[in-house]
């Protein structure tokens, strides 16, 4: 490396001394780079989406055939991974990482093999499904789940507060990954009255499941949707996700958390992604609390397809592009004055579409 860009690195802010330290590897390993193209990503249509310069593609990593592990929790550009029966920790090989952290997820079916006494992962399988959010720099997807047959979405009855916008972007996502959803309304013990969305949920066929950890109420039907299947266990902090597992499977002994007085938000206790195996063929995935969820691939334009009551009546607007927001004649806002949409849905729909418009990641 050139003494003035040794300089420049030392002291350039974090993109430039990547750069630097990129041309560097190019010139130590004669790439040609007058010839190497912006590889693109998908995502929407605004901002993620566009043609971006990346140090990795992932995309060319997952192949078809067998495999002999099971990963269980990523950790960085390690794994734990399960192999006959036994769970290893593994290196994940550098093809599969963009550096920092691996692209693997909890439910992936992996290649292991040994390499001077180290476990290594060289391939990852297909994925038959998946659930997704954008990475933190919004510019690839960043899978936490794989080859999952359920979401299972936990929302407290009111503590912490039930947010629809929150359960509405699980569903996208679920929808999106080809994954089906079940609804959990746990802490049924709590005083007042249930959230009214509840109903709307029930009404367009979701199956709802009603729990309290404290009475036992619903924790046989719990167990009973999860029975043979392997499912994610996704929610806000502090709904009783943990709580669940540990009310079905005593043995786990996971740490649970209450929600705070001060904001009325949960506490997280699960701090990354794990896959667990429990009696009655239950494979299930916990995933951290997280108050809002980011959708990957989705564009203003698709969104309507991910809600029904609204994508039956978008033919009927005047323009094919309606946003259902100010054009005349829109079939799907008349619908709304006219209390055939719930007004939560709609309100929650048309703050989705403002965030994907924006290219906000919630």
């Amino acid at each position: 490396m050139e003494e003035y860009e040794l300089s420049l690195m030392a002291k350039g802010k974090g993109k430039q001394r990547k750069r630097i330290r990129k041309r560097a590897w190019d010139a130590e390993h004669d790439v040609d780079t007058a010839s190497r193209e912006p590889r693109r990503v998908r995502g929407r249509e605004t901002g993620v989406g566009a043609p971006v310069e990346e140090s990795f593609d992932c995309a060319a990593c997952f192949t078809e055939g067998p495999a002999n592990g099971l990963v269980v929790s990523p950790y960085g550009v390690l794994a734990f991974v399960e192999v006959d029966g036994i769970e290893r920790l593994c290196r994940v090989q550098e093809a599969l990482t963009d550096g920092k952290t691996s692209f693997l997820a909890p439910g992936d079916r992996v290649v292991i093999e040994e390499r001077d006494g180290e476990n290594i992962v060289i391939a990852v399988r297909v994925r038959h499904t998946k659930l997704s959010r954008p990475a933190i720099e919004r510019q690839r997807e960043q899978v936490f789940a794989a080859n999952i047959d359920q979401l299972v979405v936990v929302a407290a009855k009111t503590r912490p507060r039930f947010k629809p916008g929150v359960v509405d972007r699980y569903l996208i996502a679920a929808e999106f990954g080809g994954v089906s959803t079940v609804l959990c309304l746990n802490k049924s013990d709590l005083p007042g009255a249930e959230p009214e969305s509840i109903r709307n949920y029930e009404d367009l066929g979701l199956p709802v499941i009603r729990s309290s950890c404290q009475t036992g109420e619903g924790i046989d039907a719990f167990r009973a949707a999860l029975e043979g299947k392997t499912s994610v266990l996704a929610g806000q902090s502090g709904v009783g996700k943990s709580s669940l597992l540990n009310a079905i499977e005593p043995d786990l002994e996971l740490d649970t958390g209450g929600v705070s007085e001060i904001t009325g938000k949960g506490r997280h206790t699960t701090s990354a992604s794990r896959l667990y195996h429990l009696k009655g063929g239950i494979q299930i995935i916990d995933t951290p609390g997280i108050r809002q969820l980011g959708l990957w691939g989705v564009s203003p334009g698709e969104l309507d397809v991910y809600f029904p009551e609204i994508a039956a009546l978008t033919a009927h607007c005047r323009f094919r592009d309606c946003s259902h927001g100010k054009e005349p004649d829109c079939a799907v806002r008349q619908a709304y004055e006219a209390g055939q949409i719930a007004p939560l849905r709609f309100t929650s729909y048309m703050h989705i579409r403002e965030s994907l418009g924006e290219n906000q990641v919630f």
